[in-house]
């Protein structure tokens, strides 16, 4: 079985001291591909060089994302969404973001969120990439604004998606992929989850660990450490393939498909 992991934050600090060794246990777990994610302007170069030095070593191993969390909303400014346009314009990044509204912690104000949110919009828009999203009590903000883009966009990914069987409803409705994570793993708050995901349509549906958070809680034996790795990707796929009645390799086969075709990889590498 293969396995794409479509969000990854490999280029986070809590790999600096084992990142070959992490990839190397990813990839005897089949994951043929990482998406790394940008969430800053300094974290999506870092995204992009992480690809290229990979690409060195195994072409088409690695894509990235470029573009700015909300949390980092308040950072947002010339320099910076030229910085985004600069990145996008290479073909190892595949999707602008991770971008959108995150109301839960609002450590931007929601002012900035929305504006932040809209001036990378317009970017994908202008360099015809998808956008790779992230939304977290807002969504109703969210969905409003990204139906007011949505014909203009390439296409579109809900990152970490943990919301309910209405909001699967409301993204499908506008032709939005979904990513799922170890959240739904989790016994105490991914009940919802694990309702939706059975709704999900095959094409629409992707996989990812959002490494290093949300380590898989099912987990078995519990590794010696909080930190994710892309590798406990199978764990995910374990719990999503029984959560639908389908096999694993079911699973693998349209959920790798699907990202494959979203962002634009033959064999891993993007066209």
């Amino acid at each position: 079985m293969e396995w794409i992991d479509i969000g990854v934050n490999l280029a986070h600090e809590s790999f600096t001291s084992d990142r070959d060794a992490v990839v190397a246990r990813a990839r005897e777990a089949g994951i043929v591909h990482f998406v790394v994610t940008g969430t800053s302007v300094a974290a999506s170069r870092d995204a992009l060089a992480l690809a290229r030095r990979f690409d060195a070593l195994a072409p088409g191993l690695m894509t990235a994302t470029a573009g700015l969390h909300p949390h980092h909303a308040a950072e947002l400014d010339a320099a910076a969404l030229e910085a985004f346009a600069e990145l996008a314009a290479d073909p190892r990044v595949v999707a602008v973001g991770e971008c959108g509204l995150d109301f839960y912690r609002n450590l931007a104000p929601q002012a900035a969120q929305l504006a932040a949110f809209r001036a990378q919009l317009e970017l994908a828009v202008t360099v015809r990439k998808p956008v790779f999203l992230h939304e977290r009590d807002a969504h109703g903000e969210f969905i409003a604004m990204l139906r007011e883009f949505r014909p203009h966009l390439v296409g579109a990914v809900a990152h970490c998606f943990t919301g309910d069987e209405a909001q699967v409803e409301a993204l499908l409705a506008l032709d939005v992929h979904i990513g799922v994570t170890g959240w739904v793993c989790d016994e105490r708050r991914g009940s919802a989850l694990q309702r939706a995901v059975p709704r999900i349509p095959r094409g629409r549906l992707m996989l990812e660990t959002d490494a290093p958070y949300l380590l898989p809680r099912t987990l078995a034996p519990k590794p010696p450490t909080r930190r994710n790795e892309p590798a406990w990707l199978v764990e995910v796929a374990r719990v999503v393939a029984s959560l639908r009645g389908e096999s694993e390799a079911e699973l693998a086969a349209h959920t790798t498909a699907a990202a494959r075709e979203f962002f634009g990889l033959t064999r891993g590498t993007p066209r």
